[in-house]
C-alpha cells in the first residue's frame, strides 16, 4: 500500500490534461462531466463529439451542446500545468487510485482535485469542524479544543480556512502536532482570507490545502457551496460549532447528511444569533456534543474501537491545553505589565474593568495593553475588550 494518496513527489494523474480540457469547458460541472463520460465512454470521445452528438446526452440540449463544443480548447491547459508545477501543486482526477475514496463516494465528486501538501491514507480518519466566520470567543475556544484533542488522537481535521471557527479548528490541530486539511473556495494560487497566508503555509507542511478550482480562480461567493460538499465528503463526520440561521456551515451539514455522514453540533447560548443554526441542527436530529466521548459514540463501530485510545490522547491533550501558554515568571515584564496580565484570564474584559481591577491610571493601562499586545500576550477584541492569548 502506498504511503500517500496524493503528493510526496508522485506527480499528476495520467491524462490529466484531457480531464482538465473537459471540466473547464463552458456549462460543464461535476454532474455534467459524469454524464458526458458515461455516455461517450472516454474523454477522447467527449472531446471529439459533434454538437449533435453532445446534444444527445441527458440534460444537455442543443444550445448547451453548442457552448460546450465551442469552448473546448479555450482553457489553457498547458499554462495551468506549468503553473501547478511551479507552485508545487499536484492535480489528480477521480479515476486515479490515489483519489480520496471517501470523496469519490459522494454523489457529485469533483472530477479533478488540486492538492498542495500531501493527502495520506490515514486522512480517511477525519472529522470536519466548521462554523461561523463571526464567531464568539467561546466558539473559537471550542473549535480549537475539539480540534486539538481529536488531532492528538490521530484524527485529521478538515475545514475551510475561513475566518472564525475554521481558522480556530486548523490552529487547534496544528498546535497538537496533528494533520489538517483546508478546502479552499478559490484556486490554490490564492489564499483566502489573505491574513491566513501563514496558516496556509503551516497547513501545507502538516496536511494539505485542496481545491477543485483552477489555480488562479478568485474567491467568489458562488464557489463556497461547492467547496462545502468537499469538506463533508472528505470527512467521516461534521461537527458544527457555531452557525447562524444562514451560515455556510449549514450547507456543509446538509451535504454531510445527503452523503450519509454523521452530523454533530456543540450547543451555544440560547439567545445568541450565531447559535440559531446550530440549535436548529440539534432539533433536526444532529447529535448534541459536549465532549470527545460524544464524538466517538456518534462514529459507531469506528468510534467504539478507538474509544480507549482517544480518551487517553484527549486527556493528555486537555492537560497540555490547560497549561499557561507563557511562563510569565520568565518574561521580562514591567510591574504594570505583570499587573495587567494577571488581571486578565480566559474571559474578555473591557478596558474599564481592567482599570478597576488593577487600580492603575487609565493612561497606564492603555499603554500597557498596547505593549502586551506587541509581546503577543493578549488579544484585543471588538468593543475595547481584551483577553489573554
Amino acid at each position: 500500500m502506498e504511503d500517500y494518496v496524493i503528493g510526496g513527489g508522485q506527480g499528476h494523474s495520467a491524462d490529466i490534461e484531457k480531464w482538465l480540457a473537459v471540466i473547464r469547458a463552458d456549462e460543464v460541472g461535476p454532474k455534467a462531466f459524469a454524464r458526458l463520460l458515461k455516455y461517450f465512454g472516454s474523454l477522447d470521445g467527449v472531446l471529439g463529439a459533434s454538437v449533435s452528438e453532445l446534444a444527445k446526452v441527458k440534460r444537455i440540449g442543443f444550445k448547451t451542446a453548442e457552448r460546450i463544443a465551442a469552448s473546448f480548447g479555450k482553457f489553457d491547459v498547458a499554462k495551468e500545468m506549468a503553473l501547478a508545477d511551479k507552485s508545487g501543486v499536484w492535480i489528480v482526477h477521480a479515476a486515479d487510485k490515489r483519489y480520496p475514496p471517501a470523496l469519490k463516494a459522494i454523489y457529485d465528486p469533483p472530477p479533478v482535485l488540486y492538492v498542495k501538501g500531501t493527502l495520506e491514507r490515514s486522512d480517511s480518519l477525519a472529522v470536519a469542524i466548521v462554523g461561523s466566520r463571526r464567531c464568539s470567543t467561546y466558539g473559537a475556544e471550542q473549535a480549537s479544543r475539539f480540534a486539538h484533542m481529536l488531532a492528538s488522537a490521530g484524527f485529521t481535521i478538515i475545514s475551510g480556512m475561513a475566518r472564525g471557527i475554521d481558522t480556530a479548528a486548523h490552529r487547534g490541530a496544528l498546535t497538537a502536532g496533528g494533520r489538517t486539511v483546508a478546502v479552499q473556495g478559490c484556486g490554490l494560487s490564492n489564499v483566502f482570507p489573505p491574513e491566513n497566508e501563514k496558516l496556509f503555509e503551516h497547513i501545507v507542511q502538516s496536511g494539505a490545502c485542496v481545491s477543485e478550482l483552477p489555480l488562479q480562480y478568485e474567491p467568489l461567493s458562488g464557489n463556497f457551496p461547492g467547496r462545502n460538499r468537499i469538506i463533508a465528503g472528505l470527512s467521516m463526520a461534521v461537527l458544527v460549532v457555531e452557525a447562524s440561521g444562514r451560515s455556510g456551515a449549514l450547507i456543509t451539514a446538509r451535504a454531510a447528511m445527503d452523503n450519509n455522514r454523521e452530523v454533530m453540533a456543540i450547543p451555544g447560548k440560547v439567545d445568541s444569533p450565531i447559535s440559531t443554526g446550530t440549535h436548529r441542527l440539534i432539533k433536526d436530529g444532529a447529535r448534541l456534543v459536549d465532549c470527545v466521548a460524544d464524538v466517538m459514540e456518534t462514529l459507531g463501530r469506528i468510534g467504539e474501537g478507538l474509544k480507549d485510545h482517544v480518551h487517553k490522547a484527549a486527556k493528555e491533550a486537555q492537560a497540555k491545553m490547560d497549561l499557561p501558554l507563557f511562563d510569565v515568571s520568565r518574561l521580562n515584564l514591567s510591574d504594570d505589565e505583570r499587573t495587567v496580565y494577571e488581571a486578565l484570564d480566559g474571559e474578555p474584559k473591557h478596558i474599564e474593568e481592567i482599570i478597576a481591577l488593577t487600580n492603575l491610571a487609565a493612561g497606564a493601562v492603555n499603554a500597557t495593553v498596547i505593549s502586551l499586545r506587541l509581546k503577543g500576550l493578549l488579544k484585543q477584541l471588538p468593543g475595547n475588550l481584551f483577553i489573554r492569548k
